[in-house]
């Protein structure tokens, strides 16, 4: 992963963000065929959310992740999880052995990673006819609210935009030719979320703290407002999970 992109800050954060839709992942381990007691690697884990997800199915994880401050958070939120194990390393080179996971997946991660030698460094830890799996949690912005706070983020900061996140993923995993078909599976999620805790995700933001630059205190000042005009204590916030899934050539 580009680690010069520093996530230290933001990490305590991250543990606030939604979980990946159930169904979703559901539907892409059973497509997969991957099953419990296989081994998989989730790359730039983070604070351990989509880590946890899998360790729940039965899979044994190793949960890869360049930062400190985010990997120190995942090892605790995981504790209690003995198929999981953490290590340092990158999205272009994890420093996992060759020919070992089932399924290697990206939670969020794979935007900030050199997404064809990221592919690559997948193929080479797969197994034949291994998996690899890249997912975001996108918020609905026909949402009245999610529209609100994308219409003031726009005002504040010229030309945002939300990078490779929102893109579909099918172009740049075709390029490589190290993978078949690629499968996109969607499901939504609704996370219940207090007013302050959806403001903290937001200060956790990388995208929207890089192109906000020296305004990002401004941003957060309406982001807190609308937030505060809600008149409630706890929000429901409408997202997506959509999921990008190949096998290995």
């Amino acid at each position: 992963m580009k680690t010069n992109w520093n996530y230290t800050e933001l990490a305590p954060s991250y543990s606030k963000r939604p979980e990946y839709a159930e169904p979703g992942l559901q539907a892409m381990l059973t497509h997969a065929g991957v099953t419990s007691g296989a081994k998989v690697c989730d790359v730039g884990a983070g604070t351990g959310h989509l880590t946890l997800a899998l360790s729940r199915h039965g899979l044994v994880v190793n949960a890869v992740e360049p930062n400190d401050a985010m990997r120190t958070i995942g090892i605790e939120r995981t504790r209690a999880c003995p198929a999981v194990t953490w290590s340092t390393g990158a999205g272009e080179d994890t420093g996992m052995a060759a020919g070992t996971f089932a399924l290697v997946t990206f939670g969020s991660s794979f935007n900030v990673t050199d997404r064809p030698r990221a592919l690559a460094e997948t193929s080479r830890i797969l197994k034949p006819e291994g998996w690899f799996a890249c997912m975001w949690n996108h918020r609905d912005l026909s949402d009245p609210l999610q529209a609100e706070i994308a219409a003031a983020i726009g005002a504040l900061v010229a030309d945002y935009n939300y990078g490779t996140r929102r893109d579909d993923q099918t172009a740049v995993i075709d390029a490589s030719e190290l993978f078949g078909d690629v499968h996109r599976i969607e499901a939504s999620v609704v996370h219940q979320v207090s007013v302050a805790d959806c403001a903290d995700a937001w200060r956790s933001h990388g995208t929207l703290h890089r192109q906000a630059g020296n305004r990002f205190p401004d941003v957060m000042s309406t982001i807190d407002r609308i937030l505060a005009s809600t008149g409630t204590e706890v929000i429901a916030i409408p997202y997506t999970t959509r999921i990008w899934l190949a096998r290995k050539r």
